[in-house]
């Protein structure tokens, strides 16, 4: 492990000590245990008041009055992330998100830079699965000048041969470091296998063989097609009236032109399935573990109390995998699970990482508790906590202008009302024990579990066996691709469920 911990350190003592044999008749290691201390007191959401109003290119306006400073901060989703690049250019629009602050037509990348600078304010870009974006913040005077530099970014791109080519270099800079980072690995691997050949399965960043593909022909590509007004939102939220915002957000924006925009018709992620999967990475000192499935989407009726389920299970507030792994059995310094909602779909994930000659039991354990949510009904002092989280952690999301435009906007994004905001925390603490039980045993499918581990196989093959994993393909790191059907450079397996056991 990484670190010696003060228990660990007094085990050693007892063994020198010839103590062993009654340490070992113990059926679990008596580490030390505290209460949490209480939760702070439940705080209501005071959301400012708001207004939506949409420009005749079709750009969606919402404008939130918050007049704690002089300020204002501001955000512009596109609907287009990862989930709209071509399937064999993987990256493109991490490539277009990385390039829009990097020069357009009239300004290079250091005006771009010293404007915002000169301004006072900061900018920054980023993509996702579903969506790019781009934010910043200024002094209220200068609303226009950022707005019409916002404008600017995302309606004239240069994507310059240049800077195209720095871009790539970096990227694939990036990845060689990634890919000698085991989490980086295990969490790569295990979205591919849970979702397939859905874009949701391809990683953001693209992959080492399809970013030298990507042309500048694919960035204007996808440019052109899914930067539209009428495929964007845009926040503002500042200490402005709403009629000063509306009529800035005109200005900037009113002659960005209106396009019809494709439908997007991606294949169904598959059903959940039983899967192993062992990245053979010689000499690593410990395995990083994720177990889960296919989720649910943002929208599901089922989120918020499917959500609580899943931090029982390992999120903060509860954390159950956390009580077994760490504070029950030492096997590991940390723990976690979380549900991650998408417009259409999602993932269950449980993660930690262990030393190499705790992997089978650390694994075991974990599927345990995924059987566990489906059998018990959980304990009051376990819901209350992850409600109790939730609750005091909620109204801090709300504290600036800019964390009051990200929530905003994700509600729009996913087409839900921003009314609920406010009703949020009371939707969490009204879940009840039998909730948590009734979502666990639709949503949950520990028969069904996709399993990836990334460590020195050799050293803990021999584990799986013992611990009821008897089928499993074991990929050598060198030859892992994600771009291929079977997850290998040299495809050598015949079939896609085609199973090598050691």
């Amino acid at each position: 492990m990484k670190r010696r911990s003060l228990a660990a350190a007094t085990v050693a003592v007892i063994v020198a000590a010839g103590a062993w044999a009654s340490l070992a008749a113990q059926t679990a290691v008596d580490w030390p245990r505290a209460s949490p201390p209480g939760p702070l007191a439940a705080r209501s959401v005071d959301f400012p008041p708001y207004e939506i109003r949409t420009l005749p290119n079709g750009l969606r306006v919402l404008v939130v009055l918050w007049h704690e400073q002089p300020s204002v901060s501001f955000r512009l989703l596109v609907r287009a992330g990862a989930a709209e690049e071509p399937a064999d250019r993987p990256g493109v629009a991490s490539f277009v998100s990385s390039l829009l602050e990097q020069g357009t037509t009239t300004k290079s990348a250091v005006d771009i830079a010293n404007t915002i600078d000169a301004a006072g304010g900061m900018l920054g870009v980023g993509s996702g699965n579903e969506l790019t974006s781009i934010y910043g913040a200024v002094v209220k005077d200068r609303t226009a000048l950022a707005l019409g530099l916002v404008a600017d970014l995302v309606e004239h791109p240069a994507f310059a041969d240049d800077e195209i080519q720095r871009q790539r270099n970096q990227a694939l800079s990036a990845l060689q470091v990634a890919y000698d980072d085991p989490d980086y690995i295990a969490g790569l691997v295990f979205d591919r296998l849970v979702f397939g050949l859905h874009p949701y399965g391809r990683p953001n960043e693209g992959t080492r063989t399809s970013i030298g593909r990507i042309t500048r022909a694919d960035l204007l590509a996808f440019h052109q097609t899914w930067f539209a007004p009428n495929n964007a939102l845009l926040a503002i939220v500042g200490d402005l009236s709403a009629n000063e915002a509306f009529a800035a957000a005109a200005r900037a924006f009113g002659d960005w032109e209106r396009r019809d925009v494709p439908a997007v018709a991606a294949p169904a992620p598959p059903p959940p399935a039983p899967h192993v999967v062992v990245i053979d990475r010689p000499g690593s000192a410990q395995t990083e573990i994720r177990v889960g499935h296919l989720g649910i989407s943002r929208t599901d009726p089922d989120y918020v109390p499917f959500d609580l389920a899943i931090r029982i299970l390992g999120g903060e507030g509860a954390n159950r995998l956390f009580g077994v792994l760490r504070s029950d059995r030492g096997l590991t310094y940390g723990a976690s699970a979380e549900l991650r909602a998408y417009k259409t779909s999602g993932e269950v994930m449980a993660e930690t990482e262990t030393r190499t000659a705790a992997t089978g039991e650390s694994l075991r354990l974990m599927v345990n508790e995924f059987d566990r949510l489906q059998r018990e009904t959980v304990g009051s002092t376990e819901l209350e906590g992850a409600q109790d989280f939730v609750a005091g952690n909620f109204p801090l999301s709300m504290e600036s202008p800019s964390s009051i435009a990200e929530q905003v906007l994700s509600r729009l994004f996913y087409g839900q009302s921003p009314d609920g905001i406010e009703r949020y925390v009371d939707d969490v603490q009204d879940v009840t024990a039998d909730d948590v039980l009734r979502v666990s045993r639709t949503l949950l499918h520990p028969e069904a579990l996709t399993i990836v581990l990334v460590g020195d196989a050799s050293a803990f093959v021999d584990q799986l066996h013992a611990n009821g994993f008897d089928t499993f393909d074991r990929i050598p790191l060198s030859d892992l691709d994600v771009d291929a059907v079977a997850l290998r450079r040299t495809e050598s397996m015949t079939g896609v469920s085609s199973r090598l056991v050691p």
